[in-house]
C-alpha cells in the first residue's frame, strides 16, 4: 500500500465565482493558474450528480496544495447555515501559512471582509512549534468560508 505523498488541493463550491476569484487573488496573493469547465458522465459518476456542469478556477499559491473553486451551473447547490462556525463537525478551517501576518490581515480588511479577532500568539506552553511562536488569526470570505492566517516567528 502506498501512502499519501501530500494535499494536492482543497475544493470549495462558491456561490459568485468572480468574486471569490477576486477575494482569494487580491486578498491572500494567489495566483489565478486556470479556469475551465467541466461537464459529462465522468463528473457525474465522480460526484454522483447527474447532468453536472461547473466552472472551476484552479487558485496557486508559491507552495503548497492549490485552492480549486467550483461554480455548479447544474444542479445548483445549496447553502447550509452553520458551516463557517469553528466546532460544527467536519472540514472546518483552511489554514494560509504568511510572513507577515499584520499585512496579510489588512489586505483582507480592505476587501471587507472582517478577521474574527485580533492576531493572537498561541502559548508556547500549551502547542509548542519547533521554536518558534505560532501567531494565527481566523477570518471568514466574502461566502462565510472560515480561514485561517498563521505565521511561524
Amino acid at each position: 500500500m502506498s501512502a499519501v505523498k501530500h494535499i494536492d488541493h482543497v475544493n470549495l463550491v462558491v456561490a459568485d465565482m468572480a468574486a471569490m476569484v477576486d477575494f482569494y487573488c487580491r486578498g491572500l496573493g494567489m495566483r489565478l493558474a486556470r479556469q475551465v469547465t467541466i461537464s459529462g458522465p465522468w463528473i457525474d459518476d465522480v460526484t454522483g450528480l447527474q447532468d453536472v456542469m461547473a466552472d472551476v478556477a484552479f487558485l496557486e499559491a508559491p507552495s503548497g496544495p492549490t485552492i480549486e473553486l467550483l461554480y455548479f451551473h447544474r444542479p445548483q447547490g445549496v447553502h447550509i447555515d452553520g458551516l463557517g462556525v469553528p466546532n460544527t463537525i467536519g472540514l472546518r478551517h483552511i489554514a494560509f501559512r504568511v510572513s507577515d501576518i499584520e499585512q496579510v490581515a489588512a489586505a483582507i480588511r480592505a476587501l471587507g471582509a472582517p478577521l474574527v479577532s485580533s492576531i493572537h500568539s498561541v502559548p508556547t506552553e500549551q502547542v509548542a512549534f519547533a521554536q518558534t511562536q505560532k501567531r494565527l488569526v481566523y477570518f471568514r470570505d466574502p461566502e462565510g468560508n472560515l480561514l485561517e492566517l498563521c505565521a511561524y516567528e
